[in-house]
């Protein structure tokens, strides 16, 4: 009996309905990356406020999702919410978790860069009559970007393997895909290896991505210094 089955391996490779979870991994990422960094991003000016209740409440809700799984986190949304009489989709559950445990991460990566900014240009801007909402937009948040660059890159990389982990309430996503056709065909060790591909073959693609931004504002930075010395 052979364990290798090549023709299984490559029919599979461009199978329609692996792709069709390919996609779905792609845009649940892209989603819950953009929610989640709405939320993080919220968090972190939590965080950073003078009402200690409010960063009290911040500091709780990054406390709860980073000590907890995500798998746990999906299950209650999915089967404990009903109890409440909240019922989610899936979909709406898939992308609700993500999106508050990427949310989570991100606060911490955002506020760290935020708070690298030297906090006498943000005393120099407020002399010069900047408002608080500018001194973050023109101020802090271009170079904090800066800083939050390569982790959140790191964040995106993992998010992309995490979405894998929505296939236990269902989601129809790269993994849960490859795990119907598994039980259709039998062919575990080729179809794993195919998504183990995508999956490689995605976070390949963002590495090249994140490479090509950081070398970008690398450029930016030394253009900026050689015009400040002339």
């Amino acid at each position: 009996m052979s364990l290798w089955n090549w023709s299984g391996f490559f029919g599979y490779l461009f199978n329609p309905f692996i792709l069709g979870g390919v996609v779905t991994t792609i845009w649940l990422t892209v989603v819950s990356l953009i929610a989640g960094l709405i939320l993080g991003f919220a968090l972190a000016m939590m965080r950073r406020s003078r009402l200690r209740s409010v960063q009290t409440l911040a500091k709780v809700y990054i406390w709860l999702f980073r000590g907890t799984p995500l798998l746990v986190q999906l299950i209650a949304l999915y089967t404990a919410l009903p109890l409440f009489g909240i019922r989610l989709s899936v979909i709406e559950a898939a992308l609700v978790g993500l999106a508050l445990n990427e949310a989570a991460y991100l606060a911490e990566i955002i506020r760290a860069g935020i708070e690298a900014v030297p906090i006498g240009q943000t005393r120099a801007a407020r002399a010069l009559g900047m408002t608080e909402r500018q001194i973050m937009r023109y101020v802090v948040m271009p170079q904090a970007f800066k800083v939050i660059i390569p982790p959140l890159g790191n964040s995106v990389n993992g998010l992309l393997k995490t979405t894998s982990v929505t296939s236990v309430i269902s989601m129809e996503e790269l993994l849960r895909r490859t795990q119907v056709l598994i039980q259709e065909r039998f062919m575990v060790l080729e179809l794993f290896a195919v998504a183990a591909i995508y999956y490689l073959l995605l976070t390949t693609l963002w590495d090249v991505f994140q490479r090509h931004i950081e070398k970008r504002f690398g450029q930016a930075d030394s253009k900026l210094s050689v015009s400040e010395k002339h």
